[in-house]
Formats: C-alpha cells, structure tokens, sequence
C-alpha cells in the first residue's frame, strides 16, 4: 500500500483517468462501427465528428498517432467508395 499523501492521491487520480480514457475509447469505437455501417449521405455527415474524435484520442495518448492516422484514412477511403 501507498506510504505517501502524494501515492494515495495519483492512485486516485490515475483511476479517475483511466475511466474517462476508457470512457472515450469506447465511445470513439462505437462511433466508428456506426460509420461503417452507414450509407453514404449518413456517412459523409458523421465523419467530420468521428475523425475529430481520433485526433483527440491521439492527442491525449490513448490510441497512437499512428494508428490514428491509419484510422482515419481507412474511413475516409470507405466513405468514398459508398
């Protein structure tokens, strides 16, 4: 067990963030799916906001930015070709 203030408090804060981490990514991959599944005029709205939602998982460290970019330009290839 944490033998400081300081060791209980990132406990805390780290569990705090790992919820909100899990929170968007969850969030983020059902958004994906519903692209995906979409027809096109649908598709073409939703992907603004879905591919903002990348970015930010990128930015903040949950998904690497690779991977982000990979994503993003798989879904924009699927939209196009709807």
């Amino acid at each position: 067990m944490a033998n400081h203030k300081s060791a209980l408090k990132r406990i805390r804060s780290n569990e705090t963030k790992r919820l909100r981490n899990r929170y968007q990514h969850k969030t983020t991959r059902n958004a994906i799916k519903k692209l995906r599944e979409a027809d096109k005029k649908e598709a073409e709205a939703m992907l603004p906001s879905v591919i903002s939602m990348v970015d930010k998982l990128a930015k903040k460290n949950i998904i690497h930015d690779n991977k982000a970019a990979n994503l993003k330009s798989n879904l924009t290839k699927h939209v196009a070709a709807l």
